[in-house]
């Protein structure tokens, strides 16, 4: 068994794909293995008082500068992070995005963007009323984003 990994940094989802002349068992736990690795859910420890949550990432809102360092927003709770913004970045999936100096966004969380054309405008989620802002330098590239996203939705 030959086992080659390509790079594609214009890749924008991870992509596995095996080439074989019958699908044997050993393919087929391979398959599984693959299958169930890509579904379990990524998780992150955050913190509340002197508590630690394990919480899926699909449940964080967006990452922000608070008051008491970097917090983690979700529909209703705000939780304590030990990361900084830019070791974030490098951690994060690609569903995740800096949308200006102090804050990060779960692309796929996003409900509504109410467009300001001279100041940042406001994200908004689906059942809270959080909300949080995009800079101008970032607002075209989360439009791109978010058209990627819908695309990739679609197919």
């Amino acid at each position: 068994m030959k086992i080659r990994i390509e790079f594609d940094e214009q890749l924008q989802e991870e992509e596995i794909i095996i080439r074989c002349s019958s699908l044997t068992e050993k393919i087929q736990k391979i398959q599984k293995t693959l299958s169930e690795l890509s579904n379990t859910k990524e998780k992150i420890i955050l913190f509340k008082n002197e508590t630690e949550y394990y919480l899926n990432l699909e449940d964080i809102l967006f990452f922000e500068t608070g008051i008491h360092g970097i917090e983690a927003h979700t529909i209703d709770n705000i939780f304590q992070c030990k990361f900084k913004l830019y070791e974030l970045e490098e951690i994060l999936p690609g569903s995740f995005m800096r949308i200006s100096k102090s804050a990060i966004l779960n692309t796929t969380q996003v409900y509504a963007i109410n467009r300001n054309l001279t100041a940042s405008s406001v994200i908004e989620f689906q059942h809270t009323h959080k909300q949080v802002y995009v800079s101008r330098n970032y607002y075209k590239p989360l439009k791109i984003k978010l058209e990627e996203h819908k695309n990739s939705v679609l197919r």
